[in-house]
């Protein structure tokens, strides 16, 4: 199944999924929009667990920063990094130039990408 749709969804989406009581995610905030101005083709999407847990039900997030990666709507990448800039980027650029792409198998990932994307397409 095609998730993307012409012209309404990047072809890469990052989405950092934290929340604003951590010290770390804090931090984290600048390091995140750093690495939208050395991808400035991917859709960058900052969710805070707390204010958008119903958007990530049923699915926890227990340690930050996570990661999604996706590529043309299809989950690459989902689980927590550390909190360094040289680890996003090098992340991203791999998902954006990996031969032998394969979209994660994990079926609450893959529902919780197409949420995010149906949520931040309307934003």
């Amino acid at each position: 199944m095609n998730h993307a749709h012409p012209g309404s969804l990047a072809p890469v989406t990052v989405v950092c999924l934290c929340a604003e009581w951590c010290a770390v995610c804090r931090n984290y905030v600048q390091t995140f929009r750093q690495a939208q101005e050395q991808f400035p083709h991917a859709r960058m999407i900052w969710i805070d667990v707390e204010d958008e847990a119903d958007l990530l039900d049923p699915l926890e997030v227990e340690n930050f920063p996570t990661v999604l990666i996706a590529v043309d709507g299809l989950p690459r990448f989902f689980g927590p990094i550390r909190p360094q800039q040289e680890t996003l980027e090098r992340l991203i650029r791999a998902q954006m130039t990996a031969a032998d792409p394969s979209p994660l198998t994990d079926r609450s990932v893959s529902e919780l990408t197409d949420r995010i994307l149906a949520a931040k397409a309307r934003t």
